[in-house]
């Protein structure tokens, strides 16, 4: 059996739910991968009323729908980053609070703690006609970081500097992830620009900063790695067991006027000058089919998840294009050596 080929839904967030999920079939689609904003997936509610969760899984179960993971992005990213008027756009009220910056961190903090008992809450009511049962419950996520802004810096940055970004970042996360490991639910680090790991060498030292945490890993993004000119393929053979999701996004890079570099040079996505920018998948430069053959190679069972993301296109035609693109790309591993029947003995 091919892996399941899920929607991530944080980029409709403008469509509720019981729209986007008949949408999300139509577009061919197994399942959701739900954000946590929007109407699709509330915390809170999942924790407190039993019937609300009973109504998501029949709304999804009506449109053919099932769901292996939620993400919360938004709230994961205040949990390191030095706060300002952004996250105010992006937090839901309960974390922004009065906006002082180590309070919003720390509720952040306590919210993700609640989106872990609510996705343990929500995954054990999954219907019994449902089986998935290869890995465990997924929250996908940011982390922020404190030292983002460090990334490039003159005057010069120390070590010691950004040391104390990743013992921020392990002070902060370590209570959480003991607390996913109370009810053995994964969180996944997008590794992405402005989080404490964006590279395979931050994300090494990520791991190292919380002791290599069970709990933590990655949700697999290869259009946040490509651009940048680290090796995405490699990302998946280094961290073999610590990819717990797997986003199919796209990027294209090298193809701007030459006035703008891989730090974006201020310009919007979709601006022509731009090095790099979103594509739907297959309209891109990531090599998918050597993502697949390492992905078999490492044994991942987990969801195809497609993050679509693509300023030039009309999303639906995009999405609807995306699972297709997928489906004719996904294929199983083989379990018997082609040169086997050469050997008399198994002819």
């Amino acid at each position: 059996m091919s892996r399941p080929v899920t929607l991530f839904t944080g980029q409709w967030a403008d469509l509720p739910l019981e729209k986007l999920a008949p949408l999300a079939y139509e577009m061919g689609y197994d399942g959701l991968e739900l954000a946590c904003w929007g109407d699709h997936f509330d915390v809170d509610a999942a924790i407190s009323n039993k019937k609300y969760i009973k109504d998501k899984w029949e709304l999804l179960g009506d449109h053919g729908l099932t769901c292996y993971s939620i993400s919360s992005h938004l709230v994961g990213q205040a949990i390191c980053d030095p706060i300002d008027e952004r996250h105010k756009a992006i937090l839901p009220e309960d974390v922004w609070g009065n906006g002082d910056p180590e309070g919003v961190r720390k509720r952040a903090a306590k919210k993700m703690i609640k989106t872990a008992k609510a996705c343990r809450k929500f995954m054990d009511a999954r219907p019994k006609r449902e089986v998935f049962d290869k890995f465990a419950p997924v929250v996908n996520g940011f982390t922020g970081s404190s030292i983002w802004h460090a990334l490039y810096a003159f005057p010069p940055t120390d070590q010691a500097f950004l040391e104390k970004g990743f013992q921020d970042f392990a002070k902060r996360f370590g209570p959480i992830l003991e607390e996913f490991d109370k009810v053995k639910v994964n969180f996944a680090l997008e590794v992405h620009p402005t989080e404490i790991a964006f590279d395979i060498a931050s994300a090494h030292r990520a791991l190292k900063a919380v002791k290599n945490h069970k709990r933590f890993g990655f949700n697999y993004d290869p259009s946040h790695l490509g651009y940048q000119g680290v090796d995405y393929v490699r990302f998946i053979r280094e961290f073999a067991k610590r990819i717990f999701h797997c986003h199919v996004k796209d990027a294209w890079w090298g193809h701007g006027d030459g006035t703008v570099g891989v730090f974006g040079g201020h310009t919007d996505f979709g601006d022509a000058r731009r090095y790099w920018d979103f594509r739907s998948p297959g309209r891109g430069d990531v090599e998918f089919e050597d993502i697949i053959v390492a992905l078999n190679d490492i044994g991942y069972q987990g969801p195809l998840s497609v993050e679509w993301e693509d300023i030039r296109m009309d999303r639906i035609h995009g999405a609807s294009e995306a699972s297709s693109f997928v489906r004719s790309l996904d294929f199983e591993g083989s379990n018997v050596a082609f040169d086997a029947a050469f050997d008399k003995e198994k002819q």
